[in-house]
């Protein structure tokens, strides 16, 4: 005998991405904070006249409810959480990024509350007028740790050496941190390292060295899937070039 459809209420999420679907309605990718990441089928909410169209946008903080048994259940209601201010032009590809690393990178019916936080943390940041830069690095960094890869930025990779803020440091992904020459191309400066432990990116070059070095950590959970938002950044940054 089939179980009755399992019904989920007003349980807060965001939509990270959705696409047409028939008609009038939608295919939404949602993260939610007790029940992770899913697809959800939502009927009739495309077109002028359809109430939800303008709640199921990205960004918006929203009480979701679904029915159904199956991997893609149907949603059945949608109400803002709260009343929060768009995000501000400039930073809608910054943020739709952290849209593309939570859809690449976990895994869907998992509930992960602490990346929800991270996020929904990240998303008033900058509705507060934080520098996009210094908090995607943040995010960044706290993603790989809620997903079991987080930076030993403490220690060299024998786990006993500490990181010395004068010297300089490579990074393998297998590996960890090793000291390497002053001046070694790639390096990262150990000052920078201990900064991005303390999360406070203030310099210019612990933003840089935390850039380069969280690329390379991701890129490697990642394994060669490319980011749709990284090859717009970088024609916007071609197309903006002198």
């Amino acid at each position: 005998m089939k179980g009755s459809p399992r019904r989920i209420e007003l349980t807060l999420g965001y939509v990270l991405h959705h696409r047409p679907w028939r008609d009038t309605s939608r295919i939404l990718e949602a993260l939610t904070r007790e029940h992770g990441r899913l697809t959800l089928f939502a009927r009739a909410v495309r077109g002028p006249k359809a109430p939800l169209a303008p709640l199921l946008q990205p960004f918006q903080p929203l009480l979701l409810s679904w029915s159904g048994r199956g991997e893609a259940p149907q949603l059945t209601g949608a109400e803002r959480a709260s009343s929060v201010a768009a995000l501000p032009p400039p930073l809608l590809l910054g943020a739709f990024y952290l849209n593309e690393l939570i859809l690449k990178l976990t895994t869907r019916h998992d509930p992960l509350p602490e990346l929800f936080d991270d996020y929904h943390a990240s998303l008033a940041a900058l509705r507060a007028g934080a520098a996009l830069e210094p908090v995607l690095r943040v995010f960044e960094k706290r993603l790989l740790e809620v997903l079991g890869y987080g930076l030993n930025l403490r220690t060299e990779a024998d786990g006993a050496t500490p990181i010395d803020s004068g010297r300089c440091y490579g990074y393998r992904p297998a590996a960890g941190l090793t000291c390497a020459p002053a001046g070694a191309a790639g390096a990262f400066a150990g000052a920078s390292l201990l900064a991005l432990e303390a999360e406070d990116l203030s310099d210019a070059r612990a933003l840089e060295d935390a850039r380069r070095l969280l690329k390379g950590a991701l890129d490697a959970c990642l394994e060669g899937r490319p980011l749709a938002t990284r090859a717009v950044a970088r024609s916007m940054a071609r197309r903006a070039a002198p």
